[in-house]
């Protein structure tokens, strides 16, 4: 006899803390900001114990994230990677592939579409302008985040305890050109002057030579499920033109996403 509970009998709560535990993750999904356990435990009626034998199961797998000086919770890296795995399938390539050929197209310089990937990016869309340099990016590779410009934009959107713990530390920030930041302190200035400017910038820290401009794409809550950037040769374009045509493309999707 199968001892696999069968669909009628899961939903009718034989497995409770498969239940409780992604009620959990659907209610810190659905916050502006972190939230205290006992916020968690009143909001969906359940006992503090389960609540917090819970959380810190969902901590150790990387789930949710503890906030120990405010003691408060929120979504951590591991659930960020199940949004991208989503976002990787469609309707993110399917809607963004004709909007990154446009934008190619209008400006004739490289243009792609990118996710976060834990502490990489993960392209997922790729359109290569004609007689313009060949790049390194292509659907399917991996970069670090922190050294691209579709990376900054997305890290830049990130509540700042999501990006301390995808950069707890100096051994966190691999290399490729020499160029970029080294340590947590230096990210967090860099990301501060994206939000500052609105986009993205990177100028040869992933090869010697090429500029790129990035901008996040949101969900509903604010979340960035995506960038899109573009790619040129260093000193032959206007930064802020390309970079306006960048953040209305992330625009134009955003608002396809939300239909």
């Amino acid at each position: 006899m199968s001892v696999i509970p069968d669909k009628a009998d899961a939903v009718g709560g034989q497995v409770p803390a498969a239940e409780n535990t992604l009620r959990i993750l659907s209610y810190l999904a659905g916050r502006p900001a972190p939230v205290a356990a006992s916020a968690i435990a009143r909001e969906l009626a359940l006992p503090r114990s389960t609540v917090y034998h819970l959380l810190a199961t969902l901590a150790a797998h990387g789930f949710v994230l503890h906030l120990r000086e405010d003691r408060r919770w929120s979504l951590g890296t591991s659930a960020f990677e199940l949004a991208g795995g989503y976002a990787r399938q469609q309707p993110l390539a399917r809607l963004g592939r004709p909007l990154v050929a446009a934008l190619s197209d209008r400006l004739g310089e490289s243009a792609h579409l990118a996710v976060m990937s834990g502490g990489d990016v993960l392209y997922i869309v790729e359109e290569r302008a004609p007689r313009r340099p060949a790049l390194i990016t292509d659907v399917g590779v991996r970069l670090p985040a922190h050294l691209t410009a579709s990376g900054r934009a997305m890290l830049a959107a990130l509540p700042r305890e999501q990006v301390r713990a995808l950069y707890p530390s100096a051994s966190a920030f691999p290399d490729r050109t020499g160029l970029g930041p080294r340590t947590p302190r230096e990210l967090r200035e860099l990301l501060r002057e994206v939000r500052v400017r609105g986009y993205a910038v990177e100028d040869s820290e992933i090869s010697d030579g090429l500029r790129s401009v990035g901008a996040a794409v949101r969900d509903r809550s604010g979340w960035p499920v995506a960038a899109v950037a573009v790619t040129w040769a260093a000193g032959e374009l206007d930064e802020e033109r390309l970079a306006d045509a960048v953040h209305a493309t992330a625009t134009t999707l955003e608002t396809r996403l939300a239909r």
